[in-house]
């Protein structure tokens, strides 16, 4: 396994910005093309704070997880959604050296630009996480009125689409699809929920068969510009970012599942228990800086997202 954590990278390209867990870089391929060199480092965040200390190989997990999705949504979904995945592989971007090139290694996806849609596409298919803690307010979920009587991680009669805001920085906000509506517009949001239940009953569906249960996930969007690198707006969504990682995904064992309760669970569930504990004993208040993640937390997360690559695709992947 990996012994350190690529938590930062510093490269001569233009453009650099940084997110919670990736950097990107404004990249010109060796065909003369524009595209996104797009970095998935080992930092890790939860409620929204990035953690001082990384999970070493998580960005090579992320983006190989990432990459067989990508590939499964191009043959599956083929007609109606394309994504932004262009290669990767950091050799096809000028401007680097050898040993960058390889520092990035299996952890960089090269994508087409786009203009990011500021809407965090979430689908529910269980009754989890901040879902579950309005549900037992309100009896909804970001406005959706649901039946009476469900308890903690129950199944849904149907997975809903629960938009949130796409903050720059802080906390992202749910909101309502019709306020969503109201910010960017029916069709096109009608667009990313229809878009993103798609994906999310295809890669469920897939998953199920492999004994993961597929609780939640997030998606984002962005309108690729036309022609490339001009800033004209295409006004087809196209799908970007990571996709149905454990980042950004809810993976629980099927044969462990009991709603009432918490699941065991393959994704970063197992560092928000942990912070859950310090914030209980008053020791964090999910704000930053976050508290150092000690060793068994930092190994027990990376078996996990291990864990789940290796059940998912029927391969094992080395670090």
């Amino acid at each position: 396994m990996a012994t350190a954590p690529f938590v930062q990278s510093n490269l001569p390209l233009p453009g650099r910005r940084q997110g919670k867990v990736r950097d990107i870089y404004d990249a010109t391929l060796t065909d003369g093309s524009e595209a996104l060199l797009i970095i998935a480092s080992d930092r890790i965040s939860a409620f929204d704070v990035v953690m001082p200390n990384g999970i070493p190989g998580k960005g090579i997990v992320l983006t190989q997880l990432s990459k067989f999705w990508f590939d499964m949504i191009s043959q599956k979904l083929a007609g109606k959604l394309t994504h932004h995945l262009l290669a990767t592989d950091a050799r096809q971007v000028t401007g680097l050296t050898e040993a960058q090139q390889k520092s990035l290694d299996r952890r960089v996806m090269v994508g087409r630009k786009c203009n990011v849609i500021p809407v965090e596409c979430i689908v529910r298919g269980y009754l989890a996480g901040s879902g579950w803690a309005e549900y037992q307010k309100s009896q909804t979920v970001c406005g959706s009125k649901l039946p009476a009587g469900l308890t903690q991680c129950a199944k849904l009669p149907q997975p809903i689409f629960t938009p949130s805001t796409k903050a720059a920085s802080g906390h992202d906000e749910n909101i309502s699809f019709a306020h969503a509506c109201e910010l960017h517009g029916t069709e096109l949001v009608s667009q990313l929920r229809d878009l993103s239940l798609a994906i999310y009953q295809m890669a469920h569906d897939y998953a199920a068969a492999r004994g993961i249960i597929l609780a939640d996930t997030k998606f984002e969007f962005g309108l690729p510009l036309s022609p490339p690198g001009k800033g004209q707006r295409g006004q087809t969504p196209i799908l970007i970012d990571e996709v149905l990682t454990p980042d950004s995904s809810r993976f629980w064992p099927a044969d462990q599942y009991q709603p009432g309760r918490d699941q065991p669970s393959f994704d970063k569930q197992f560092v928000r228990n942990y912070l859950e504990g310090l914030v209980a004993a008053g020791q964090w208040r999910k704000s930053p800086p976050g508290p150092t993640l000690p060793p068994e937390v930092i190994n027990g997360t990376l078996s996990k997202y291990l864990d789940a690559y290796r059940l998912l695709t029927g391969q094992s992947l080395t670090l």
